[in-house]
Formats: C-alpha cells, structure tokens, sequence
C-alpha cells in the first residue's frame, strides 16, 4: 500500500463496515453468515473466498496477517494462538515420517523440546549445527533433510548466522528456511529479503509489546503457507480476534518502540561493558561482539535484549536479580517494561547443562528485555543492584 514502514503499520486494516468506523472494529463471532446454500458450497469448496468460521478465519485475524506480511514482505502468513504454535507448525505441517530437521544449536527451551521429544514420537530426526562452524552444517545435511531452523539472534546469548550465506545454503540444496525472527521484529530485520522461506513470530514479545497477549504468526511463501494452513484448520491453533486487534494496534507504534527500546539497550550495554562487576556483556551492536559486523550488515538496530555475565557466577546472579527494587523478573521479554530473567534456570532449563554451555547460557548468564523507561532510570536500577548483590 504504501512504501514506508511506517505507514503500512498504521493504515492496513479491515475494510469500513457500513457503521463508517475510523478505527477498526471487533469481530467477536464463532461464525458468519451465507447468503444462500450455493454461497455456502462454494466457501466451503474453496472456489470463493470468504469467511466461514472463526477457527479458519476471521476479518480481525486477516488484517494482522495482512499487515504482518507487508511489513515482512512475504506472500502469505497465518495467525496463531501462540509462538510456539507457529514454530510448531512451520515445521510439522512440512514434515513427515523419516524426515530429518537440520538447526542451529542456539534455540528456545520449548523449540528443542519439540526437534528432541515431540518430532521422535513421529520418526523425525534432527541436527543440531553450531553458528560458526560451516562443516557442521554441510555435514548436517542428510538425504532425508527437508528443513533448516534458526533463531537470529538467539535466545538469549544474541548470537548472529549469516542469513544471506544460510539463504544461498538452503537454496543449493532444496531446502525448506524457516527463521525465528522474533528479537528483531520485521522493522529491524527482514529474513525474506535473505532467502528465508517461512518466518516465525511471538507475537507475545516485541510486536504486541506490552505484555496483554500470547499469539504467534508463520509468514512465508504461498506454496508452503497452503499447507500450513490446511494443517490449521483442521488442528485449530487459531488466534483470537481479540488477541490480533490488540497486536494489529500495537504494530501502529513497532517502528517507534523498536528505536526506543534499541536506543536504551545500546546505552545500557556500553554502561555494563565499562562496570567492574561485569565478567562480559554480549549485545549484537556492540563492537565486542563476534559477529558485530554482521549484525550491523543485515540488521538496522541492535534490539531491545542485552545479556551480560556478573562477576560471582550463579549465585552472584541469583544475587543481582534479588536486589532489582522494579526491574519485573519474568520469563517474557519485550514489554514496554524492563524484564530480567536468569536462562538458566527458567526459559531454557530443559538443556542440559552441558548444552547450555554450548551456546553460551553459562550459569550467570542475566537476560534483560530493556523497556522504554529513561535510560538513566535503568542505569540506576542495575547500577543500585550490582552493589546490593557484593
């Protein structure tokens, strides 16, 4: 519709009722309307579009999509009840029996609970490839491989892939990219653009923004997006119309949050670099990090997560988070209010110890989701805790 961002994010939405309404309006119904028996048959045989019953579609549910797709620039997308129903999805509607999945090491906790206990249950193996090492992927690659999965940045040791090298990876070899995008939202980051086929979203995070709603989105290529949706139907991992309107508002102001919450999350990086009591700070725009270079290559902003590493270890860490007086401790992440959490123990204590070692959850390891508070209000609030955890 429009060419910027900006406009897209607030001007897409359902089409004016005769109600002649400025803002659109909640379509809380189970179902909809025929207008006669052969409008009926020809909706239900897919040869006309239209509404039939909310757990297929719904106008509040098109309309984010619509707008999700935009802002992604994908061909087609799905709305879900919530992240994890996208992730899950994405992957099994793609899938069979004897398929093989190939990702990279650094995932969310409940992502490798479903690639480790729920894919085997179906005969579906996978592999785990580290970021850096380009031989683990290429010798990942099985005969029976069908889909490639990553989270860039990953949750939470920020680590960076290469999506323009995994894009031309998968390509060559047929395969299917799906890529979490969820710390960067479509405003800071485009996997498309880099050769990804599917893109996975909680909606939960950073494009609702203030902590209401649990829901997800798939977004992707029309061919693979026909069978994730016809997986859906019939499944019914479907998000509420009150949920997408509440996230199809929160988009109007993504651009905004997203350069506030990046602008805070850079300053408290560069203020925790500096601090005697941090053993290392890992954030995608500072220039300490690995892959600092590519994060500013492929990625407009750094995010609104910065993870860092207490001088102390575990206990030092469990520490600091105690002597936080309004920093919310809590296992979501990209709210408007700043969040900590400790991986470790919470969102990814399903690995095994040795695994969250891998990918750099070590036992200190701090994850703050920096909200749109003053930044000298947030300096204040980490600077108080790491003298109150000595």
């Amino acid at each position: 519709m429009f060419e910027n961002f900006e406009s897209d994010a607030v001007r897409i939405q359902t089409e004016r009722t005769a109600q002649r309404e400025h803002s659109t309006p909640l379509f809380m119904t189970s179902s909809f309307i025929f207008d006669d028996a052969e409008q009926a048959r020809a909706l239900f045989a897919d040869e006309i579009q239209g509404n039939i019953y909310t757990r297929f579609s719904n106008p509040n549910n098109d309309e984010l999509v619509e707008k999700l797709c935009r802002l992604e620039k994908t061909e087609d997308g799905l709305a879900t009840a919530s992240g994890m129903a996208a992730v899950f999805i994405s992957m099994f509607a793609l899938l069979k029996t004897g398929d093989h999945v190939l990702a990279s090491r650094s995932v969310f906790g409940s992502t490798h609970q479903v690639l480790t206990q729920i894919f085997p249950r179906f005969n579906i193996d996978h592999t785990y490839a580290d970021i850096g090492k380009v031989e683990e992927w290429e010798n990942g690659v099985k005969p029976n491989t069908k889909i490639v999965f990553i989270e860039t940045p990953s949750n939470p040791a920020l680590d960076i892939i290469d999506l323009k090298w995994i894009g031309e990876f998968c390509k060559k070899r047929n395969l299917i990219l799906i890529v979490d995008n969820c710390f960067c939202t479509p405003y800071i980051q485009r996997p498309s653009e880099w050769g990804a086929d599917l893109v996975v979203h909680s909606g939960t995070k950073f494009l609702d923004g203030q902590g209401r709603v649990i829901a997800g989105a798939v977004l992707g290529r029309k061919d693979l997006m026909k069978e994730i949706r016809f997986i859906a139907r019939a499944t019914g991992p479907s998000l509420s119309p009150m949920n997408s309107w509440i996230i199809s508002k929160s988009l109007e102001t993504l651009a905004i949050r997203m350069e506030r919450h990046s602008e805070n999350a850079t300053k408290l990086a560069e203020y925790l670099e500096k601090h005697p009591e941090i053993e290392f700070v890992r954030y995608p725009f500072l220039k300490s990090h690995p892959q600092y270079e590519l994060a500013k290559k492929q990625m407009k902003l750094g995010g609104g997560v910065v993870s860092f590493v207490v001088k102390g270890g575990l206990d030092r860490g469990r520490k600091f988070l105690d002597a936080l007086k309004w920093f919310s401790l809590t296992a979501n992440l990209g709210d408007s209010r700043t969040t900590a959490t400790h991986p470790a123990s919470t969102t990814h204590s399903k690995l095994k110890e040795e695994e969250r070692v891998v990918v750099g959850i070590l036992p200190g390891l701090i994850r703050v989701s920096v909200g749109l508070e003053h930044i000298d209000d947030i300096i204040a609030e980490v600077d108080q805790a790491l003298l109150g955890s000595k």
